[in-house]
């Protein structure tokens, strides 16, 4: 029997800000903001979302995953325009627990074969990834093809970022309040990066946000020293720290060609809080 793939990702691949052809549905977070509630980049972009963040620093928002039957009507939805398989590449467990609500929610479609692939990212990387998917499968490529690839990218990204205050990681449980109290009092600007496990860590707690940013650029150089790699900027409204890396990067190589950046949708800006900087790369086959 021919196979027909389908592709799904959720709010946290950002997807929202890519120019792409494919038909990829999209599992969307809800943003709390004070006593209102926001669709994410639906009904709250990311301009937007910025800018209730600086009117109001008091304004701290919360986010909710999509819910389990909101994944089961878009499997079923699927699995009646003809879809057979559904690759689901979501953000990593160990940031959300839409990876295990999607798991949950394909046990009640069997109609259709969910294969729910940990993307152990967010952002950018898992975009790409979701990207791919689609790609191959509208070459025909299997789902074996497919999840092989999706692997390799996985294996073969890192992000280093930077935050510009500790409140919105405390507030949303991604640090401790003893640290975030230590934090505070030091002013100190924690350098992160995404683990290969798909976990947030802390690597060096810095005194100034400046100085942090040339610490993620300094990481970021010496690790792809040799490396052919495909870089990209992630940020929570912040253009003239953007700007900063993309100068600082050509002007090291000035062959290096486009630097793809993206904004942080409220989602995942809700976590890293405005003025967050994200450099990481792909390595190229």
């Amino acid at each position: 029997m021919d196979r027909k793939i389908g592709v799904v990702t959720d709010t946290n691949a950002c997807l929202d800000y890519f120019d792409h052809d494919y038909d990829i549905p999209i599992l969307r977070s809800i943003i709390h903001l004070g006593e209102k509630e926001y669709l994410d980049h639906v009904e709250l972009t990311a301009d937007d979302f910025y800018r209730h963040l600086k009117s109001d620093p008091d304004l701290f928002p919360r986010t909710s995953q999509p819910p389990t039957a909101e994944m089961i009507t878009t499997y079923r939805s699927m699995a009646e325009k003809g879809y057979t398989d559904i690759v689901f590449v979501t953000i990593s467990q160990h940031m959300s627990g839409i990876h295990g609500a999607a798991m949950v929610a394909a046990k009640e479609v069997p109609e259709v074969d969910v294969h729910v692939f940990d993307s152990r990212s967010v952002a950018y990387p898992q975009a790409k990834m979701t990207l791919k998917a689609a790609e191959l499968a509208e070459e025909g490529a299997t789902v074996e093809k497919i999840l092989d690839e999706l692997a390799y990218i996985r294996e073969n990204n890192h992000i280093y970022f930077g935050v510009d205050t500790l409140a919105y990681l405390v507030k949303n449980g991604r640090l401790t309040n003893a640290q975030g109290f230590m934090g505070r009092m030091l002013k100190i600007k924690p350098l992160l990066h995404i683990s290969k496990e798909g976990k947030v860590e802390n690597i060096e707690k810095i005194r100034t946000f400046k100085r942090a940013v040339n610490r993620v650029i300094e990481m970021y150089l010496a690790e792809t020293k040799d490396m052919e790699v495909s870089p990209f900027i992630c940020h929570a409204h912040n253009e003239e720290t953007k700007n900063h890396i993309e100068s600082v990067l050509k002007e090291h190589d000035p062959s290096i060609g486009n630097i793809f950046s993206m904004p942080l949708t409220p989602a995942v800006g809700a976590h890293s809080g405005p003025g967050a900087i994200g450099l990481g790369y792909i390595r190229k086959k």
